[in-house]
């Protein structure tokens, strides 16, 4: 559902990031249009329309591409726009179901419209995962951060039975307390970083243009329509922070900690704003 994404954020190259994190990008080709039935929509400013989880969208054609992908946002679809399944609902298609699609095997329709959302949440895991393997000054915990990566990996790999009775939310707050204590170690550097904690807070709407927020921890924080324009936010942990509408235009993301492309896609921005080697411009940032 992603929006299309153009050219690196920064003329940098990290081979050895863009490889590790080859399959935790969508392919909505090789999926069977998992996140348009399987999740529910309702009606605001995001979608124009009431779904039910487990009814196709209207806007979902027989080969399980959008009717209109490249006008969602003018369709009243933007909330389409940013969500990113981190290459979960390929592994569930093409993998758990051995390319078995839910349209020619009803039956098991209901139970991979379950495994799809919780496939995402293990996905999503192995992004932040990977990036914490790259972060030089949290090497102490390299060992620890590859073994949670490989279970997460294993877990990925169950036999669709098996996600019933996993506890993703449990899983979740093990890999986050380890997510936690990198970013702690990779923002140390930072001066008066314990002066910037932002975790959690109201900052909706919030006044922070070209404001000084490098090695903030602003994790689940409410940035929606905040004014960042030119704030320096390298390596701000910003992991769960939410962008909608946030105008990041000439802000400096260089080494944001763990930050995604749905969380720049919710945003709006421009040429000039700084970005991971591994994350890109979203189209509509040029409109």
């Amino acid at each position: 559902m992603s929006d299309d994404v153009k050219g690196p954020g920064t003329d940098r190259t990290d081979r050895t990031d863009r490889t590790d994190r080859a399959a935790l990008r969508a392919d909505c080709a090789n999926c069977f249009g998992l996140c348009c039935v399987a999740l529910t929509l309702t009606r605001s400013a995001d979608f124009a329309i009431n779904k039910d989880a487990g009814k196709p969208c209207r806007n979902l054609q027989d080969d399980f591409r959008c009717g209109i992908h490249t006008e969602l946002r003018a369709q009243g679809f933007p909330g389409c726009t940013v969500y990113d399944c981190f290459g979960a609902g390929q592994k569930v298609s093409a993998e758990t179901y051995g390319g078995q699609d839910w349209r020619r095997a009803p039956r098991t329709a209901q139970q991979m419209f379950q495994v799809f959302p919780v496939m995402r949440q293990l996905h999503e895991l192995l992004w932040y995962l990977t990036e914490a393997l790259t972060l030089e000054p949290a090497r102490s915990l390299h060992g620890e951060i590859r073994r949670s990566l490989d279970e997460t990996e294993r877990l990925t790999h169950l036999p669709a039975d098996a996600f019933t009775d996993l506890d993703v939310a449990g899983y979740r707050e093990d890999v986050a307390a380890l997510l936690l204590r990198t970013s702690e170690l990779v923002r140390a550097s930072v001066a008066g970083r314990k002066k910037r904690d932002h975790r959690g807070a109201d900052l909706i709407g919030a006044r922070l243009k070209r404001a000084d927020l490098q090695g903030a921890d602003l994790r689940g924080a409410y940035l929606i329509a905040a004014d960042l324009k030119g704030a320096d936010l390298r390596l701000a942990d910003v992991i769960g922070a939410d962008f909608r509408d946030a105008d990041l235009s000439g802000a400096d993301l260089t080494g944001s900690l763990f930050l995604t492309q749905a969380q720049l896609n919710a945003a709006r921005g421009d040429a000039a704003t700084k970005l991971p080697p591994s994350l890109s411009h979203p189209r509509h940032w040029d409109r």
